[in-house]
């Protein structure tokens, strides 16, 4: 189902010319964002659950963990990314073409991509060096920061500073800005004179908030204090959230009470 849902949205925003705008350029890259996540991580936890088992080799790991912060980070920039698009596109609709236009959606998609990389290039070596013990279970569902944190015998003081510091610029910050686009979004849609017009405008606005919420409220319970009592006990269950479910979810809630996806599909 994952993989259906996005990848039709993928399909129908390349191929129908209703949906040929920045908005569904943005979802079309945060679709296929979730077809990597769920490619990267969901047959290993799939094949762990079903045979007796339970096991992943250490290149499989390091790949995971490589991954999975690269992309985590590129859906934290990329959810900024299209806040600003619906931020200008109610509070600035005659000049929406001209500040979204089409080399500029690319750089900034690119840009969040790029910041993706960095945080995986940056993070993963330094989690990589720490000293696992020898019993080298892990105890989560894959192969990522906070489980490897709890896997080391040594010291990670270092570690958790710097992991706070990636859930600080990658979930708090974007929150922030996110929540700061939202807050002029709303003073507009008090102004629009159309109640259809203030109708749509909720409706897709409503549907952005609802994944920022289920993406960055799971991440930072997860990766802002790794070692407290409730994210230890827990962080199985929000990784799997933010791995299985928010990429089921993301299709059904952009597209579910959207009339231009309807009328394409």
């Amino acid at each position: 189902m994952i993989i259906f849902g996005n990848l039709t949205i993928i399909v129908l925003s390349c191929t129908d010319p209703r949906l040929n705008s920045p908005m569904y350029f943005f979802l079309s890259n945060l679709s296929f964002l979730e077809l990597c996540f769920t490619t990267t991580t969901v047959p290993q936890m799939l094949s762990n659950m079903w045979g007796q088992e339970k096991t992943i080799t250490y290149t499989i790991c390091v790949i995971q963990l490589c991954v999975f912060l690269c992309l985590g980070a590129t859906e934290g920039v990329l959810l900024v990314v299209m806040a600003f698009d619906r931020y200008v596109a109610v509070c600035q609709p005659l000049r929406y073409t001209i500040i979204m236009n089409h080399p500029l959606c690319w750089k900034r998609a690119l840009m969040a991509w790029l910041s993706g990389l960095m945080e995986s290039l940056i993070q993963s070596p330094i989690t990589l060096q720490l000293s696992f013990c020898t019993h080298h279970h892990v105890n989560d569902f894959l192969c990522e920061v906070p489980a490897l944190i709890h896997l080391a015998c040594g010291d990670t003081s270092f570690n958790e500073l710097q992991m706070t510091i990636s859930a600080v610029l990658f979930t708090i910050m974007p929150v922030g800005l996110i929540l700061t686009s939202y807050g002029y979004i709303a003073q507009a849609i008090r102004e629009i004179k159309s109640e259809e017009g203030r109708q749509k405008t909720v409706t897709t606005c409503s549907s952005h908030l609802v994944v920022v919420f289920m993406l960055y409220g799971t991440v930072a319970i997860v990766y802002t204090d790794p070692k407290n009592n409730f994210a230890s006990e827990y962080g199985r269950f929000f990784t799997f959230f933010y791995t299985v479910v928010t990429p089921l979810l993301n299709p059904l809630i952009y597209t579910l009470r959207n009339k231009e996806v309807k009328e394409a599909l």
